[in-house]
This record gives C-alpha cells, sequence and structure tokens, in this order.
C-alpha cells in the first residue's frame, strides 16, 4: 500500500524493465495496430480524446467530501460551504473546488456490490466485478486500444504513483498495462545513455545479430517474433531520444503555476497529467492514497480532502488554459465510500452502498447533482433515489469518447467480451 499522499517509495526502473512487456508499456504497439484502432478515432468529431483518473486509494468519505450532513448524527463535524451551484454545498475542506462546481456532474448515488480494496479497486478501475477465469482491461487499456495516438513516442497509458492494484491491460495484452512513475519533480529513471552513442549502437546491432540467431531454426519468422521483442526496442530506444519526454518534466514550470496544484506528491502528479495529456497521452491515473479511515476519520479525511481541493481545481483551470478542458475528460474517485456511522475509534468503515464520484471535462454535462442518499445516509434504492452502477460510469466515459461501448471483444480464447455492461448515464451527458 502507498503512503503518506499516496507518493510511496520511489521505485527504480531499470533498462530491463523499461523493455519488458510486463512493464506496462501501452506505446509498445505496433504501428499497424495504431493504425487499424484509428478507424475507432472520433476526436476529429468533437469528442474528447483523453481522460485522466484521479484515484482515491482506500476508500474517501462521501461525508467529508462531496455529500456532507452537517448538524447531523451522521456528519460528524464536518461543515458545509456553498458552492457556483446554486442549492450545492459540499465540505468546507474543499473551497477552491466549490467556486468550479458549475463546470463538473456530481454522482452522489454510486453503489458496488464490492467492499474488499482489491475487489473493490478493480470493479471501479475496469466496469467489471473480479473473474477468476480473465482479468478485465481498466479503462485506460480500453482507450489506448480503441482511440489511436499516431505520433505520440512516449507511454499512452500512464500511472503515476501507482497502488497495489494498479491498472492493467488484462485480456487486450500487458502492452496495455499502465506505464508507472513516481513524483514528477524527480528524472524517470534510466533513460539517459550510460555508454557513448557508438558503444550503444554497437550493443543495438550485437542485438541484432543474437535475435538473428535465435530465429534461425524456427518454423517461421512470425514465431520467433512473437514476443515482440524487435518492436518494443525500437519503441523504448525512441523514447530514450523523444523530445517528448519533456511532457514528464515539471521542473521549468513557473512557481506560481506549481503552487496552485499545492505542493505536494499528488499535486505534481496533476500538474504533470495535463502536460502528458497535451503531448497525447491517452490516459493519466494520478493516485493519491491515505483514505482508509477506520481510526482519527475526520482529521485525516480533511487533510486529504485539502491536497485533493488543490490538485483537481487546478487541473481544471490547467486544461482550460491549454484549450484542452473539451478534449479531456476527469473522473474523481475511489473504490468506496465510508459508512454513514462513526466506530468507536472515531473512524468510518467501508460503505459500498452510496458514495460520491466527480466527473468533468469533455461530453459532460456542466453544474449537474444526480442522486442523493436517504436522509440519514445509509442507503440508495434505484426506485427512489436513482442509484448509479459502477459499470455505468464506464458507460458514460465510453460513449462521450465516442467508443462503442457495446463493441465485443473477443478474448485469447474465443470468449466475447463487451467492453461494458452499463448504460451511459443520459443526465450528465452533454450534447457534442
Amino acid at each position: 500500500m502507498l503512503g503518506s499522499e499516496g507518493c510511496g517509495t520511489a521505485s527504480h526502473f531499470s533498462r530491463r524493465t523499461l523493455l519488458s512487456a510486463g512493464a506496462g508499456l501501452a506505446w509498445l504497439t505496433p504501428l499497424s495496430r495504431l493504425l487499424a484502432a484509428s478507424a475507432e478515432q472520433k476526436s476529429s468529431n468533437g469528442r474528447p480524446k483523453s481522460v485522466i483518473v484521479l484515484w482515491m486509494q482506500g476508500g474517501p468519505s462521501q461525508l467529508e467530501t462531496w455529500d456532507p450532513h452537517p448538524n447531523k448524527k451522521i456528519g460528524g463535524d464536518t461543515k458545509a460551504i456553498d458552492t457556483s451551484v446554486k442549492g450545492l454545498k459540499i465540505a468546507n475542506t474543499m473551497p477552491l473546488s466549490a467556486e468550479l462546481m458549475d463546470q463538473v456532474s456530481l454522482l452522489r448515488c454510486v453503489t458496488s456490490k464490492e467492499g474488499d480494496h482489491e475487489r473493490a479497486t478493480y470493479n471501479m478501475q475496469t466496469g467489471y466485478r473480479p473473474d477468476p477465469t480473465l482479468i478485465h482491461p481498466a479503462i485506460g487499456a480500453v482507450l489506448c486500444h480503441e482511440l489511436s495516438a499516431e505520433g505520440v513516442e512516449i507511454p499512452r497509458h500512464v500511472s503515476i504513483f501507482p497502488e497495489a492494484f494498479s491498472a492493467r491491460g488484462g485480456f487486450l495484452g500487458n502492452q496495455y498495462d499502465a506505464f508507472k512513475m513516481f513524483d514528477p519533480s524527480g528524472p524517470l529513471p534510466d533513460l539517459p545513455k550510460r555508454v557513448s552513442d557508438v558503444r550503444f549502437e554497437a550493443r543495438l546491432k550485437d542485438l541484432d545479430v543474437l535475435e538473428a540467431s535465435f530465429a534461425r531454426g524456427r518454423r517461421s519468422d512470425l514465431e520467433a517474433r512473437k514476443t515482440l521483442h524487435r518492436e518494443m526496442v525500437n519503441r523504448a530506444t525512441t523514447m530514450m531520444t523523444s523530445q517528448q519526454i519533456a511532457a514528464f518534466n515539471i521542473n521549468d514550470v513557473p512557481e506560481e503555476t506549481k503552487q496552485q496544484f499545492g505542493d505536494t506528491p499528488f499535486g505534481r502528479g496533476c500538474l504533470c497529467a495535463t502536460q502528458l495529456i497535451e503531448t497525447g497521452v491517452r490516459c493519466v491515473q494520478v493516485t493519491l492514497g491515505g483514505w482508509d479511515t477506520h481510526a482519527n476519520n475526520h482529521d485525516l479525511q480533511s487533510a486529504r480532502a485539502a491536497t485533493l481541493d488543490a490538485g483537481l481545481s487546478a487541473t481544471i483551470k490547467r486544461l482550460k488554459e491549454q484549450d484542452r478542458f473539451e478534449d479531456t475528460i476527469i473522473l474523481c474517485g475511489g473504490e468506496f465510500g465510508r459508512t454513514p456511522n462513526i466506530n468507536p475509534a472515531a473512524g468510518r468503515d467501508h460503505w459500498p452502498h452510496g458514495f460520491s464520484v466527480v466527473l468533468t471535462g469533455g461530453g459532460i454535462r456542466r453544474g449537474t447533482v444526480l442522486g442523493e442518499t436517504d436522509p440519514d445516509g445509509t442507503k440508495i434504492t434505484p426506485e427512489t433515489k436513482g442509484a448509479v452502477r459502477v459499470e455505468d460510469i464506464h458507460a458514460t466515459i465510453h460513449s462521450a469518447l465516442g467508443i462503442n461501448f457495446h463493441k465485443d471483444y473477443q478474448t485469447p480464447i474465443g470468449r466475447p467480451m463487451a467492453i461494458s455492461q452499463g448504460m451511459p448515464i443520459k443526465q450528465i451527458l452533454a450534447e457534442i
């Protein structure tokens, strides 16, 4: 699990890791597959092109963020403040986001059948409940598979501060796993050559000799290249010399801009995400950990909410400044919410029966609030409150992106599997 603010301990990626298929290098997809996927590209019709997932790992409390109940037993010590949407109040820990609520859709009625961290994370990130027979692709993997990114020389699916259950390519293949990185205030490790250019080129030629020797005597050249090793080497060496690597670097950004995101790892991750999106990356997930507050809920949730407040609000403003807001969908949420009742340790426990998720950006209606919890916060029922399922959120995002969410994939064993089993939430979809 990640430590404070989701930053964890910096991990060191060797070049061997960088070149391995399991490292989550979605950008290593062969060019032929990219060109084939371009038929699914709908951005030319005004559809958004990318997704930023602000992942609140551990389960943020709806009562300390987006759905406060002040002066009620379930409300705890959290106060509420007015927002830019008339009649809508959110927690006083998020004043910057309160000013931007007229730019988002707030779902206060999300329900799930998963209350375990690992299973619920899988559910939220893929739109499917865990299945022992296969692994479903995360939303970023689907985007990279369906939407082309021709000319992008860096990973197209990125996870900043990856948590224990990071986004995966599932049955689409490991090449769609998220590329993992940590605090963008430091350089990406192992990209600069550690030897001279002459020696580096000699090593690549030696690799050609080794691969030719390996292929000799195999049944066919295609059989020898099933691992796509040559393609991965080419893409990795291209990335090492690409000017697009600058998108990972936030050190040259004006200090005033950095401060808008907050002087936190999460804030720096959000800033980096906006740069990656501008470069053409399809999906960036930025994780903020520390929401699993079974004890001392109010103080811990309030501190996390303040960090989220700066990062989320600055991300929205930055995308608007870059004229990328209409090209990007932002999803902000965690695996579930927290219980209405406060336990003896002054904490809140896992609660998948009614929690909050925020959607904003291209294709999403502005200033919309959907659903509500019961007065005591204990349940949401479809008949009376309009509950939203996790799979409906996925179908909504795919619909806004112009992806046919009814489309069936064929898994490696020939099993048909739809991109999503949900239905778009029409109330929050803008007309495009």
